[in-house]
């Protein structure tokens, strides 16, 4: 009688024990703002003031000066600021460019989604180049056909903003098309063009899919912040105007 006893408690303890599935019926959660109510770390923040000082000092070092408000919509088809940015652009890269290849760059194009501030009047501090370019841009020449030239200008034509261009290009739209010249002179079918941008829109960024392709690519490997921050170290007074390098003749 024992032993049958022994038995059936046995095969009562592994059905008890048989594994039940479970499953995920409800997930919460809530959010914990920060806020000035949080308590901070005392030694993270005594750890990490000598280097906020640093940083802080370094951005609110004094590069430049302007007299006025450089913005990038004070015109219709070209910007103070946007001009500037092109013509510095073209000056530091073209500096580059012929040191390693002996020619010179065309003219510089960028976008005009990429001016992410404007700079004040007064003084120019490394943070204003940082708030101007916030992203890790590098400057690239791209060879293009004038053909790819083309449809360059279709491209500012259609779209009617006003992208950066520096000031070897004169561009007019007309009732019969357009103008167009760099350094004074028409487009040669016959010659390819170095046109000086950003590595990102030369991978079709902001649909400028004309830059893709080149017949040749040559990188800078020179950023764009870095460009303008070594502009405005060696600029006492940051000059920029209008000057007709992008209209519509009416």
């Amino acid at each position: 009688m024992k032993k049958i006893i022994i038995s059936f408690l046995t095969v009562l303890l592994l059905f008890s024990c048989k594994k039940n599935t479970l499953h995920v019926v409800k997930i919460e959660g809530k959010q914990l703002p920060i806020t000035e109510k949080l308590a901070s770390d005392s030694s993270i923040v005594k750890t990490i003031l000598p280097y906020k000082k640093k940083v802080e000092k370094e951005m609110n070092a004094v590069l430049s000066y302007t007299p006025k408000n450089l913005i990038s919509t004070d015109g219709e088809l070209e910007s103070s600021l946007g001009n500037l940015l092109a013509d510095l652009c073209y000056k530091k890269g073209n500096f580059v460019f012929k040191k390693r290849t002996g020619k010179n760059i065309d003219f510089a194009m960028f976008n005009f989604g990429g001016i992410r501030a404007e700079i004040s009047k007064g003084n120019v501090t490394r943070k204003n180049a940082f708030n101007l370019m916030p992203f890790e841009n590098n400057l690239v020449v791209a060879e293009l056909s004038s053909k790819k030239l083309k449809e360059l200008i279709q491209f500012l034509i259609t779209q009617k903003k006003a992208h950066p261009l520096s000031k070897q290009v004169k561009l007019s739209i007309t009732n019969n098309g357009y103008n167009f010249s760099i350094n004074g002179k028409p487009i040669n079918d016959k010659k390819n063009y170095y046109i000086l941008t950003s590595d990102y829109l030369q991978h079709g960024g902001d649909h400028m899919d004309f830059f893709k392709n080149p017949v040749h690519l040559y990188p800078l490997n020179y950023k764009m912040r870095n460009a303008i921050i070594d502009y405005f170290k060696e600029t006492d007074t940051l000059k920029s105007n209008l000057d007709g390098r992008f209209v519509m003749k009416k």
